[in-house]
């Protein structure tokens, strides 16, 4: 014989018991992130990109039933970014000038309702604001072709107080934000982590033009997969032609390709500087779990 289908009250009282179990799990992880923040001092990193992409990763892997993905990753952004403003200070600078607040949108669906920001008018200001404390984080839009004064060539240096970009936004997709469809990229003064599937942005000086073509086959032959460039002459500054190169995998100074790449160039390279990477976003044709 059946069991009796449940009435609406007991339903309800159901929905209640399991309202009250995930209000105390949010109590008891707050809990665990305050001894998270004690553990870290003194350095005291609060912002974990490849840790929260990890995260999001497993969740969107054992994820299953109708609700949907998106709903659930944009739950667990929300309460990673105020966890992480419990550990310390945590602050947002945005490029998002009045004919751009796409990015402001993008920017809140990440780091969450609590989180404070600020608006900025250019992506050097949002550089500023990192590299003086001022923020913690500062996005900027997405490297395009036609920026006649990139913001990622202030970034192509070794000075530790330089921020790097450390995350792809969004990461888990783009909602009802504002504005054109561009992407953005966070910057902290930190080093992007290794998550198991990465994108590296190398900065590449060189001291006369060559084609892309000639630079892909240098990168690929030192093992180095590319699935994107961006150029700017370097003119303006006196200097040489500059090249923002996107690598699909996980790059750091140490990485013995970059010193085959190197010698692939000859004298025409000047330099190669590896400024940050982030982790594939979900549902992106490297990461095909659905949103």
């Amino acid at each position: 014989m059946s069991s009796p289908t449940p009435s609406l009250d007991e339903l309800r009282r159901e929905i209640d018991e399991i309202d009250d179990k995930i209000h105390d799990l949010i109590m008891r992880r707050a809990q665990v992130v305050e001894l998270v923040g004690i553990a870290k001092r003194p350095d005291n990193q609060i912002v974990r990109p490849g840790r929260e992409a990890t995260i999001l990763r497993r969740l969107a892997a054992r994820h299953t039933g109708p609700f949907p993905m998106q709903v659930l990753a944009r739950l667990w952004r929300e309460m990673i970014a105020t966890f992480s403003r419990i550990q310390g200070p945590f602050a947002i600078a945005v490029y998002a000038p009045e004919d751009r607040r796409g990015f402001w949108d993008i920017s809140r669906d990440h780091y969450g309702s609590s989180v404070p920001m600020t608006a900025v008018n250019t992506p050097a200001a949002a550089i500023r604001a990192v590299a003086d404390g001022t923020a913690t984080v500062g996005v900027v839009p997405m490297p395009e072709e036609d920026d006649h004064d990139p913001w990622w060539r202030y970034l192509m240096n070794q000075d530790p107080k330089t921020p790097r970009v450390v995350a792809s936004l969004p990461f888990c997709g783009r909602g009802n934000a504002r504005g054109d469809d561009r992407d953005a990229l966070a910057i902290a003064l930190i080093q992007h982590e290794r998550t198991g599937d990465d994108r590296t942005l190398l900065g590449i000086e060189l001291t006369e033009d060559r084609s892309r073509g000639r630079l892909k086959e240098a990168l690929e032959a030192a093992g180095l997969a590319t699935v994107s460039f961006r150029s700017w002459t370097g003119r303006e500054s006196g200097g040489g032609p500059l090249h923002l190169v996107e690598v699909a995998d996980y790059v750091d100074l140490q990485d013995k390709r970059l010193s085959a790449f190197a010698a692939n160039m000859g004298d025409i390279l000047l330099r190669t500087t590896p400024i940050g990477g982030y982790a594939v976003p979900l549902g992106s044709s490297s990461d095909p779990k659905k949103l």
